[in-house]
């Protein structure tokens, strides 16, 4: 299956080595262009439209201003993403890593994902999908044997504020998620916990209620609390930033929620 799909193609905005945080051991993850949400607090605005952009920056040197053109996205074959995760398999090996396939959101790229996922078989890469479970189940359900682990993000259990806050409904994602635990499929839950948004009284409560029925079927619960760090990117691209007075939560209260969903009897981390 590799060999026949070593010039599919997609559209790549990044590749991190080293990466400590996108599962187990060091991993390569590659970020795919492209995400059918559009959530508030997105701190890669540049990942969502699935298409080549191009910026004028504006850069600074001594004294010195001048314009400069960047592009975000480049489009790759199978066979080069391959190309770099072979450079980095020694570090995936020794590690118990591998490579994690994120965004945007790589299922909008379905075709070039599963073309990406046959070739990280081929070489024996453990392989995980950091994703919003928003597609089709026809879709969903092609990947799922080819993924050793999913980091699965859970944002708002209400469809109605799902809708409001991302501006897609939260049913597709919900039943790919049960989908999933049928399949006995290892799966990380990421709640992303956003002042005022998914860190409100109601969310927490739906979501507990849904760990302490489906607990035991994840893995782990990883709570990833909100940051200012896509700030920059906003302001970099000419991006409107819709939620610049959001606060960053406190440490106390981050162990309190960890505190909260550990009484459920999942394992909860705090940035996975």
């Amino acid at each position: 299956m590799y060999s026949d799909n070593q010039t599919t193609k997609g559209i790549v905005f990044d590749i991190k080595t080293y990466a400590l945080h996108d599962g187990p051991g060091i991993r390569t993850t590659v970020f795919l262009k492209g995400c059918p949400l559009s959530c508030r607090w997105c701190h890669n605005p540049e990942s969502q439209q699935l298409k080549l952009e191009n910026y004028i920056r504006l850069c600074r040197m001594a004294d010195h201003e001048f314009k400069q053109e960047e592009t975000v996205g480049k489009w790759m074959s199978t066979q080069e993403v391959m190309t770099v995760l072979e450079r980095e398999q020694l570090f995936h090996d020794q590690s118990g890593g591998g490579v994690t396939f994120s965004g945007g959101e790589p299922l909008m790229q379905i075709n070039f994902l599963e073309a990406l996922l046959y070739a990280a078989r081929e070489l024996e890469l453990h392989t995980c999908l950091d994703t919003s479970g928003f597609t089709t189940a026809e879709k969903f359900r092609k990947i799922i044997p080819l993924v050793n682990l999913f980091l699965y993000d859970l944002k708002l259990m209400n469809e109605e504020r799902h809708i409001q806050y991302t501006s897609v409904s939260n049913q597709p994602i919900l039943k790919n998620l049960e989908m999933l635990l049928k399949f006995q499929k290892p799966v990380i839950i990421r709640f992303p916990v956003i002042p005022t948004i998914t860190d409100a009284e109601e969310n927490i409560r739906l979501l507990k209620n849904w760990l302490l029925k489906n607990g035991s079927a994840i893995k782990k619960l990883d709570l990833l609390p909100y940051h200012h760090i896509g700030r920059g990117k906003y302001q970099r691209f000419e991006m409107v930033n819709k939620m610049p007075e959001i606060k960053e939560p406190d440490q106390t209260h981050i162990s309190q929620l960890k505190n909260f969903f550990e009484e459920t009897g999942v394992r909860v981390s705090i940035g996975g």
